[in-house]
């Protein structure tokens, strides 16, 4: 640990507080990746979108259960360019919902947005972000969900059991990393066949998963199993890690940023049913480990509107026929 790390730390969380408030932070050649259905952002574009986002929720703040920060750890499967230090946060914003926002219509009453969120930022300024959004969430707030219902417990996510996601003050490195990518070998080498032949060993019998889009939270290995991994593994039976934009380790906890490569060649999934398409999965996992080493929490932001649309499905337009927008054209 070092004043220069905690100096970072302190820093960027300044940096994105300022950002939420709506000063002007974004370095001029920023690029963003967000999910569906703002997709790749320039520093106007990204400025354009919180403006509205403090449009729709005018006294909007920002709530992080989850910052991280330290060296971006390499992968040779992502060939985009890598910032070597990033922050990673999970959160939800919340407001009094008084505006639209992406055509959600509001409630006139308190939400919270959920977020998973990597940046890069240096001498003030985010040069570099990743960004999903969990719009099914707010859409299921303002009474308009346009899918079918997830398998999983679905809800607002809360932070760590018993706190201590804020990483201000950097921690020693605690292997938390190095687990997590046995963890994803050891689930890239699934074959298709008996689920339990995946070993568990990285995962307390008791961990509890913490899904957003259409996926939903369970808890243990029998309802991770049954609430998500096998209905996820019948539509996509070889589900492979497509490589990460951001890896990163602080104390007890980790996350990973990146894509899965899938082909949806096997069973219906979130009720649709199989398409054979190949198609790109953008998903965020924060990690916290227990004292015994093992997963005891995992968080999943993921692009559940993007997925659908590589599978045929317009989610947002469905949502806007819901609220009373139905397309009038071929």
């Amino acid at each position: 640990m070092t004043d220069a790390d905690e100096g970072f730390r302190r820093s960027a969380w300044q940096v994105l507080a300022r950002w939420t408030a709506g000063e002007d932070v974004l370095a001029a050649d920023l690029a963003a990746e967000a999910a569906a259905p703002f997709g790749r952002l320039d520093a106007a574009g990204l400025g354009r979108l919180t403006a509205e986002l403090r449009r729709a929720l005018p006294d909007l703040e920002r709530r992080d259960d989850i910052f991280l920060a330290g060296a971006n750890h390499p992968d040779d499967r992502w060939q985009a360019p890598r910032p070597p230090r990033v922050v990673a946060c999970l959160g939800s914003y919340l407001g009094t919902f008084r505006e639209p926002f992406a055509g959600i219509p509001p409630t006139g009453g308190v939400v919270t947005l959920p977020f998973g969120e990597a940046h890069a930022i240096e001498d003030g300024r985010i040069r570099a972000s990743w960004l999903i959004w969990d719009l099914p969430a707010l859409m299921r707030q303002a009474g308009c969900w346009p899918m079918s219902p997830p398998l999983g417990a679905p809800g607002h996510w809360p932070g760590p059991r018993g706190g201590g996601g804020v990483r201000l003050a950097p921690s020693p490195e605690t292997g938390a990393l190095a687990s997590v990518l046995e963890m994803h070998a050891v689930m890239n080498a699934f074959d298709g066949g008996d689920i339990a032949t995946i070993d568990m060993r990285h995962w307390h019998p008791d961990f509890t998963y913490w899904a957003g889009g259409n996926i939903g939270a369970c808890r243990g290995v029998a309802g991770f199993r049954a609430h998500h991994q096998v209905p996820y593994r019948r539509a996509f039976r070889k589900a492979q890690g497509a490589g990460h934009f951001a890896r990163l380790s602080d104390g007890p906890f980790a996350m990973t940023g990146g894509d899965v490569a899938v082909t949806h060649d096997g069973a219906d999934y979130m009720g649709l049913p199989a398409t054979g398409r190949a198609m790109r999965f953008r998903v965020m996992d924060f990690y916290r480990f227990g004292s015994d080493g093992l997963i005891a929490e995992n968080w999943l932001p993921n692009d559940t509107i993007g997925l659908m649309a590589q599978m045929g499905v317009d989610v947002m337009a469905r949502m806007r026929h819901l609220t009373g927008q139905p397309r009038l054209t071929l």
